[in-house]
């Protein structure tokens, strides 16, 4: 059978779209080519915010009126926590929650057996039992993107912040063991990858699994021999240790590249979230990562609007981000999450036109940041990995510390690594931080 994916959300989902894809195609069906009919549309969706769940929902109708004909499977965080709600959207065939999602293989050999019975149900959307208790962990790593792979280490979480509904979406922390991360990562490598990026829900939190450590994991891959690095992505800063931070500092293949979630720069706040650390912490976190690799880059999670977030505490949190020596500001607006301890508190609701022009602040100085970052590191040795995408003539890569940079395109750069001069920056490279 033709199968088409479509991903939302976090490199997670990317990763384990990827497995599925690979683990189908083992099976003898194929992928749809772009703009070719799918017999099998598979949607894995992002649950983070209102927003996200608003995407999914026109992902779902889009890919309905392109593919009439086929079937629609809708999976992810989305269809975990709301897939009654998915059910009743016209066109949505099947929904799978986070169990089911890893035996979608199986489930598309059945749907290929019974083939007319399955396209006789359209309009009238099953679900397949999503379970609260996710108990197992799925490996998985990206292979679609021949330069990076997004190796999936963690998944689930067991911090469950007042704000959060990810706890419920991707159950309890959990991971595989150091050895076959290793061996995945080995895989990879072998495959072309130059740079593997370590994914997860709470990566920090590796090891619950299996008594180990992520220090020890870090150590296990930086063991590997070969031409290629690697970047942590979102760790907890009260899981980002200074041995951690030493050393990726001392490392052989980790990139001077952190990306940490703040959420709030009030220690109000961040009490009333459920965070597990203070913004005193955090700042010593950021210094320290400065300290001992002054070229780091460092991004940054920031959540706005939050019940509780007062004009004082907006006041406060505005002060200590732009104090900060970091790189770049992810911004998230936040949005009401149903099952999430914070509205049974008493807390003060921002309206929701001062959530917008908060988040619109944030915005304006993750920018300077980024163009502050950019500009001082013009004449700056590094390590470009250029990449096949093609724009205008020109192709892009990445700095070990995260810095785009283009040159003219050249078909036998790609996915190789090149020593250079970080030219002074233009404005077209310098990322911006897309509204969310």
């Amino acid at each position: 059978m033709k199968i088409a994916f479509t991903t939302l959300g976090c490199k997670l989902n990317f990763a384990e779209s990827s497995a599925l894809g690979k683990a189908l195609l083992e099976r003898g069906h194929t992928r749809a080519k772009q703009g070719e009919e799918a017999d099998i549309c598979v949607i894995n969706t992002c649950s983070v915010t209102d927003a996200a769940d608003h995407k999914d929902r026109q992902m779902i109708h889009r890919i309905r009126r392109n593919n009439p004909k086929a079937i629609l499977i809708v999976t992810g965080c989305y269809a975990q926590l709301k897939p009654e709600e998915i059910a009743r959207i016209e066109g949505v065939d099947y929904v799978l929650g986070q169990n089911e999602k890893f035996n979608l293989p199986a489930f598309v050999d059945e749907l290929e057996k019974n083939q007319q019975s399955a396209i006789s149900n359209q309009q009238s959307a099953i679900r397949l039992s999503p379970l609260r208790e996710i108990d197992d962990f799925y490996g998985a790593y990206s292979k679609d993107d021949r330069t990076r792979c997004f190796l999936k280490v963690q998944d689930g979480c067991n911090y469950f912040c007042s704000y959060c509904t990810i706890p419920l979406a991707r159950g309890k922390s959990r991971n595989p063991s150091i050895e076959s991360l290793v061996k995945e990562a080995r895989e990879a490598l072998s495959g072309g990858a130059k740079e593997i990026i370590l994914s997860g829900v709470n990566i920090g939190d590796f090891g619950r699994s299996t008594n180990e450590r992520f220090i020890d994991l870090l150590r296990a891959l930086d063991g590997i021999e070969g031409d290629f690095r690697i970047r942590i992505s979102s760790c907890e800063p009260n899981l980002l240790s200074d041995e951690i931070i030493d050393f990726v500092a001392a490392s052989h293949h980790f990139a001077p590249h952190f990306h940490i979630p703040l959420q709030s720069g009030s220690n109000t706040v961040l009490k009333i979230m459920g965070r597990r650390y203070t913004r005193e912490l955090f700042a010593e976190r950021v210094a320290h990562i400065k300290a001992v690799m002054p070229h780091a880059f460092i991004g940054v999670d920031c959540m706005v609007g939050v019940r509780g977030e007062t004009e004082e505490c907006w006041a406060e949190y505005v002060d200590f981000i732009s104090s900060l020596d970091v790189s770049q500001l992810h911004v998230f607006t936040y949005s009401e999450r149903a099952n999430t301890r914070m509205l049974e508190m008493d807390l003060v609701i921002v309206p929701q036109l001062e959530r917008e022009r908060r988040s619109k602040q944030l915005h304006a100085i993750s920018a300077a940041k980024t163009e502050a970052f950019y500009r001082a590191h013009e004449g700056y040795e590094a390590t470009v990995l250029w990449e096949a995408k093609k724009a205008d003539g020109l192709m892009y890569g990445f700095t070990e510390n995260y810095i785009k940079v283009s040159c003219p395109y050249d078909k036998a750069k790609v996915n190789t690594f090149e020593r250079i001069v970080v030219p002074r920056p233009d404005s077209a490279d310098i990322p911006t931080d897309t509204p969310a």
